[in-house]
């Protein structure tokens, strides 16, 4: 006499499964969203300033800045400049009572803010691609349930 005794696998709840993939998803284009937001704040920024790179500089001479490059490089030809005018030295070099010294204190704090704004790019660039790749975990979380 046989009996065939018959197991039935519970079915998986994989609500809160999916809504997670989905969460991954949605924070995923808001985090992109706001990457872009945050690009183009500061982009639209450094372009009304109007500082356009001298002729002497590394790369891009005559653009204006508009991006973590030209920033970069308008930086550093600020840098330039400004130890020309010290004779090579660092404002914490200089005499306190050095002239030059108010020029090299304007250079540090031009620099500073170009360097924000590189700074704030990088996190933007940052934030868009960890959006992607949320937006392609969300993705594959769901397909794994379905």
């Amino acid at each position: 006499m046989s009996t065939e005794t018959t197991v039935e696998v519970p079915a998986k709840k994989v609500g809160l499964v999916k809504l997670i993939g989905l969460a991954g998803v949605v924070g995923g284009v808001l985090l992109i969203l706001v990457g872009a937001l945050v690009w183009g704040v500061v982009t639209s920024q450094l372009r009304a300033e109007n500082i356009t790179i001298p002729d002497d500089a590394a790369a891009f001479q005559g653009q204006t800045v508009s991006g973590p490059f030209t920033a970069y490089v308008q930086a550093d030809i600020i840098q330039h400049h400004a130890l020309e005018a010290s004779g090579g030295k660092t404002y914490a070099e200089l005499d306190r009572e050095d002239p030059v010294r108010a020029t090299m204190m304007n250079a540090s704090f031009l620099r500073a803010s170009l360097f924000t704004s590189i700074v704030s790019y990088g996190v933007s660039a940052f934030a868009i691609g960890v959006g992607i790749l949320f937006i392609l975990f969300g993705w594959a979380v769901r397909r794994i349930v379905a």
